[in-house]
């Protein structure tokens, strides 16, 4: 019987990262940030203004952000990525990028509730910057809470010059909040398991060398039918 516990174990040890590294975890990922970006632009009064999202060039949902067991109102979260593809980020929407992202004390609006969170990159040197690097937000990047309303207007000072707008929904309440002190970054690993294969963002962003999982089409879908994305613009 220990014998057998003990092949039971060792078989058990070796397809466990077999199936953390199918891209299992990631595909779901994708698949619930499509889910939250879906019901925040079907939201009938109060959303993201079509004027700001039109201009964004990369799009971040991190889906279901918790509170840490460890630290003082630390927080975790992982997501997905979504960037205009062409040189001036005017292109169609992307495949998904995984992103991780983590805070100290900032991010909630009700206790230890799950919020889910959307950061719109507004301009090229944002997006490249995102693509590239681990960014402190407020520090390495500025980022405002945004406009709410879909006629709303991204008229403030802190708004119009902010290179990220932020959003925040827990328990169905949605809002402008400021994400400033909060850390973001690909997730290199995610990446991997997600295409099979070692990948850049750029590469991602860009379509070389990988296929858009099929998880991802309705996140693509939404944001090219909320957006002023050109109608030939599919996803690949």
């Amino acid at each position: 019987m220990k014998r057998l516990i003990t092949i039971c174990s060792l078989l058990l040890s070796l397809t466990v990262p077999l199936i953390a590294d199918s891209g299992e975890k990631e595909k779901e990922r994708v698949k619930e940030s499509g889910e939250v970006m879906k019901e925040i632009l079907a939201a009938p009064d109060k959303g993201i203004p079509g004027s700001v999202l039109d201009g964004s060039k990369c799009v971040i949902i991190l889906p279901a952000v918790k509170k840490a067991a460890f630290g003082v109102g630390a927080s975790y979260g992982r997501g997905a990525m979504t960037c205009r593809e062409g040189e001036d980020f005017k292109g169609a929407w992307s495949a998904p990028v995984m992103m991780a992202s983590s805070s100290a004390s900032v991010g909630f609006q009700i206790g230890g509730e799950a919020t889910d969170f959307v950061i719109l990159v507004l301009n090229d040197s944002g997006a490249r910057q995102m693509m590239k690097n681990k960014l402190k937000l407020g520090a390495d990047a500025s980022i405002a809470a945004g406009p709410v309303g879909r006629t709303s207007e991204a008229s403030t000072n802190a708004t119009m010059k902010a290179q990220m707008l932020s959003y925040s929904r827990a328990r169905g309440v949605f809002g402008g909040v400021s994400l400033s002190g909060a850390t973001l970054q690909p997730d290199d690993d995610a990446n991997k398991n997600l295409y099979g294969t070692k990948v850049t963002p750029e590469q991602i962003v860009k379509g070389e060398g990988i296929t858009t999982p099929a998880v991802a089409k309705p996140l693509i879908e939404t944001l090219t039918t909320a957006t002023a994305t050109p109608a030939t613009a599919t996803p690949k």
